[in-house]
């Protein structure tokens, strides 16, 4: 094999590939890149038995051939070479990497034993990359991260027709967000419980291409793989066993108290009084017509308070929240006002968006939390 490529697009295809590459793997050549030069192009590939990782580069390509070597080690060589063009060649059992004066030989891998990749599940729609992106951070954040509950690590895709709902949820909290794609075929529908940590990760390095195409394997949760593609990148993953909860009967449809604040004002105040928060201790909100109070911390110890405008339909009335959750649904939002709607201090609440004041809620994200309970 004998090519030569790109600084640049060698370093950002080895760094995203490498990026899933297991710590600690089963066997050694898990720890390694498949590099495969043919066609006037170089594939980088990385697998671990559960998620697959493919990028295509352009390269000049003299020899083709295939070879397998350290990942983590070719991406730190890659971040650390000077600004010219790499030539990389194959010299027996090494790999020879070329860039300025900088010269690098690196041991192979044996080729036969790596195991071989997956493939790419038959495309199902598409979707522009910022709007996947956005759409999986804002959900992704309500998922849980104790692994011996497995179910509740992952992400919720189900398809109906043009319309896909994500999901996400660590029993605490549940954050829903539904968007528009292009389907494949119009009456396709599917449910795929993805791992969250994986779904996030494969979102956000493919913001760089103008669609992003989903491809799922299986007619149901548990079953088969999902596959994403896009900007030359490809990604494949197992599907999590098991289904969420069923959401729509856990999001409650009648409120007797509506909050509209705005959001920049409301996050900025919650941290504020949280830095008194100790431990599993809450912010506490009391909402009143024309104000939002918000106090963290207790009479043994430091205390603080804030007041904010607020607009109250409604009752309004005390809640308490992990200060936490609270941020985390209030960043996920992405709109400049926020709405609270909720009906006592131990039911859940619903948090929303709306582009105004003025203007009714975006139900296209919603972020039910649980209140804490507050004793006395």
């Amino acid at each position: 094999m004998k090519l030569r490529v790109e600084r640049d697009v060698l370093a950002e295809a080895v760094a995203w590939a490498a990026r899933s590459l297991p710590a600690r793997p089963p066997v050694p050549v898990l720890a390694g890149l498949l590099l495969r030069a043919q066609h006037g192009a170089l594939s980088l590939s990385g697998f671990d038995y559960e998620v697959s990782a493919r990028v295509e580069i352009e390269a000049d390509v003299e020899d083709e051939g295939t070879v397998l070597v350290s990942g983590r080690l070719l991406a730190d060589i890659s971040r650390a070479l000077p600004n010219s063009p790499v030539e990389i060649s194959t010299d027996g059992s090494r790999v020879n990497v070329h860039c300025g004066t900088s010269r690098f030989a690196l041991h192979t891998l044996p080729v036969d034993e790596y195991p071989a990749l997956p493939a790419m599940p038959t495309a199902s729609g598409s979707v522009p990359g910022d709007v996947f992106a956005a759409a999986v951070s804002q959900v992704a954040i309500a998922a849980g991260r104790d692994d011996t509950l497995p179910v509740l690590t992952g992400v919720r895709i189900e398809i109906e027709g043009d319309t896909v709902t994500l999901a996400a949820t660590d029993r605490y909290r549940f954050a829903v967000r539904e968007f528009t794609w292009k389907p494949e075929t119009a009456d396709m529908s599917a449910v795929a419980l993805v791992p969250a940590k994986t779904l996030l990760d494969t979102a956000k390095s493919l913001t760089s291409g103008d669609t992003v195409s989903l491809a799922l394997s299986g007619s149901g949760a548990g079953e088969g793989l999902i596959g994403f593609e896009g900007a030359g990148r490809r990604t494949t993953t197992r599907l999590l066993e098991g289904d969420l909860p069923k959401y729509q009967k856990l999001f409650p449809t009648e409120f007797t108290s509506v909050a509209v604040i705005e959001t920049a004002p409301f996050v900025e105040a919650v941290k504020r009084v949280s830095l008194v928060a100790e431990r599993n201790t809450p912010v506490r909100l009391r909402v009143e017509e024309g104000v939002l109070t918000l106090e963290a911390g207790s009479s043994d110890d430091a205390q603080a308070s804030e007041r904010i405008d607020a607009r109250l339909e409604g009752e309004g009335g005390p809640l308490a929240f992990n200060p936490t959750f609270l941020l985390d649904a209030l960043s996920a939002i992405a709109s400049p006002v926020a709405q609270l709607s909720f009906t006592t201090p131990t039911k859940p609440a619903l948090l929303s968006g709306r582009p105004a004041l003025d203007v009714e809620a975006d139900e296209s994200y919603r972020h039910l939390i649980m209140p804490v309970r507050l004793s006395g």
